[in-house]
């Protein structure tokens, strides 16, 4: 299971009280929780996310999104029980179906022009687990309209990101060029990058995590 320890250190005043460890490689949540002033230590989970959707189907998209959080966070608890350990996840929800990342940069393109001039939401989940037990779960929405964008400016957005869209669930970023896909976004920008931020915070303050 891969380490890393996170290179932000808190402000004065801020320091945390207990360890924390973020089970995901997500650059966007690494960088949210950095710039909030949130020591931390990566190590990502080892977890199937296909075999958890594949014996989920029941479940809504929202609801998915926490299982997937709930199982990251309780992998990396079992393994070390000293820490406090934050699971996260994403999932997509369009024209009635759950939407995953794609395979490749084609099956991007044709994903992004079924969306084009249409809405869908995104649900971030998350999950804080202790001693191998979660302690906390929740998940956030946020509505996405797609704007109707040109052929041109798909090939074109396309090219400049490249592989990197492959590693999002909707085949964009939108701390990037991919914000130009959007003419209106109904939600909270930490959520759209991959973390319910404000409720997790309140959560770690709630547990003496990190300072109130």
């Amino acid at each position: 299971m891969k380490s890393e320890l996170s290179g932000a250190l808190p402000p004065s005043g801020l320091l945390e009280r207990e360890t924390l460890i973020l089970a995901s490689k997500s650059a966007a949540r690494r960088a949210m929780l950095e710039n909030a002033g949130v020591a931390f230590e990566v190590r990502v989970a080892n977890v199937d996310e296909d075999a958890i959707k594949a014996v989920s189907g029941d479940l809504d998209a929202a609801t998915l999104a926490v299982r997937l959080a709930e199982a990251k966070a309780l992998a990396v608890s079992r393994d070390d029980e000293t820490a406090w350990v934050l699971g996260s996840d994403q999932t997509l929800a369009f024209d009635g179906g759950l939407v995953s990342k794609a395979k490749s940069l084609d099956a991007a393109r044709e994903r992004l022009k079924s969306m084009r001039g249409k809405s869908h939401q995104l649900h971030s989940g998350a999950a804080l687990a202790t001693k191998g037990q979660i302690v906390w779960s929740g998940v956030d929405t946020v509505e996405m309209r797609m704007r109707d964008f040109s052929d041109a400016f798909l090939d074109a957005y396309l090219a400049a990101e490249g592989q990197i869209l492959l590693s999002c669930v909707g085949s964009y970023r939108l701390e990037g060029l991919g914000s130009q896909l959007f003419e209106a976004v109904d939600g909270d920008y930490f959520t759209v990058l991959g973390l319910p931020l404000w409720p997790v915070l309140a959560e770690l303050r709630r547990e003496g995590v990190i300072a109130a």
